[in-house]
């Protein structure tokens, strides 16, 4: 397993892709840990960095080194995997919700910038999505509000229209539509999969 926060790491992952599936075409940043749920005055600063050097950091070494093995595909696609935090931002996750806005003010320069070489770029936006991590979150959120359980769960679902947690599947299905010629004119968007999420 490489670690997306050491560059050294990254150029031997990258090298070992390209070498396995003969060439890069398609790039799909979802390497990210979520980080503690505290109040900005609890967070520790160790703990903090962590969740930067990961989810925002690593992205952006990794899309680096995908960069030139993508203009040689001659129509590279990056999809970036944001959140909704990117959007509403998260109680008690200042971290998480910090570098989800990064990831989407960073792919959309990429957007511009590769744009000359046929490559697109776009971040998924996903709100609650069905599993364990998600169940972790509930968990801290209770702890750090004080809050049941339970009563954490159905407020995680007073807001979005659809009255259920997204299937990650449903997260897969949509990088691919995005890495599909049915999609080669979008990039520079950000396309939430949230059940129509309004806030957090």
């Amino acid at each position: 397993m490489y670690n997306v926060a050491q560059p050294e790491q990254v150029e031997a992952m990258m090298a070992d892709a390209v070498s396995q599936l003969g060439g890069l075409d398609i790039l799909v940043n979802n390497a990210g840990i979520a980080g503690l749920t505290a109040p900005v005055q609890e967070v520790d600063l160790e703990q903090r960095e962590a969740v930067l050097k990961v989810d925002l950091t690593g992205t952006f070494l990794v899309t680096k080194a995908a960069i030139p093995r993508l203009i040689e595909s001659g129509q590279g696609v990056i999809v970036i995997m944001s959140s909704a935090a990117g959007r509403f931002g998260y109680l008690n996750r200042s971290p998480y919700a910090t570098v989800k806005w990064g990831l989407i003010g960073f792919m959309k320069p990429l957007s511009i910038e590769l744009g000359v070489h046929n490559i697109r770029a776009n971040a998924i936006l996903p709100g609650a999505v069905d599993g364990e991590r998600i169940q972790k979150f509930f968990q801290g959120r209770a702890k750090a509000t004080g809050q049941t359980l339970d009563a954490v769960k159905t407020q995680a679902m007073e807001n979005p229209s659809l009255k259920y947690m997204v299937d990650p599947k449903d997260i897969a299905a949509l990088a691919v539509f995005l890495a599909w010629d049915a999609a080669k004119s979008i990039s520079g968007q950000i396309m939430p999969i949230g059940g129509d999420m309004q806030r957090n």
